[in-house]
């Protein structure tokens, strides 16, 4: 990766669906090259996949939570990982080290539905604790992180 792959990738992160007509003329590099860097970055698996990103409020879903799970053993994380694959007000889930295993982030309608998504998790085999965390308002939230490029590099 160089600064021209950066380049690329800031900008399809602004908006995956512009041309690579219109790249190209934002970082002045010809339409071909353009083309080939991102192909070449999809193939290396750097870039995964795109998506659609959607307004959660738009869906009615009003109110996002953190929610830290702890376990009372790793045993039961398979079983619980599959039941958070398949919940779909679940929309992250993290594995993590400290005193809670997992974290998760849930968009759902009200409190009400909050607190059936609640005691469904803690019905759940294994869970011993979780803590709750109110969103009260999203100020960052990017899907990935960039490497910054080191002009020294070059």
């Amino acid at each position: 990766m160089d600064k021209l792959d950066y380049q690329i990738l800031a900008e399809l992160k602004k908006n995956a669906r512009q041309t690579a007509s219109e790249i190209s003329k934002t970082i002045h590099l010809s339409v071909s090259t353009v083309i080939e860097r991102i192909k070449k970055m999809e193939k290396s698996g750097l870039i995964r996949t795109y998506t659609v990103i959607t307004d959660d409020h738009k869906f009615g879903n009003d109110i996002t939570v953190l929610m830290e799970v702890g376990m009372e053993h790793p045993r039961y994380n398979d079983d619980f990982i599959r039941y958070i694959n398949n919940a779909p007000n679940i929309v992250a889930c993290y594995y993590l080290t400290g005193e809670f295993d997992f974290l998760l982030k849930i968009c759902c309608r009200s409190s009400e539905h909050l607190e059936q998504i609640h005691n469904q998790i803690k019905d759940c085999a294994g869970v011993r604790l979780t803590k709750t965390h109110y969103v009260l308002r999203t100020v960052k939230n990017i899907y990935t992180a960039d490497q910054l490029y080191d002009d020294e590099e070059e």
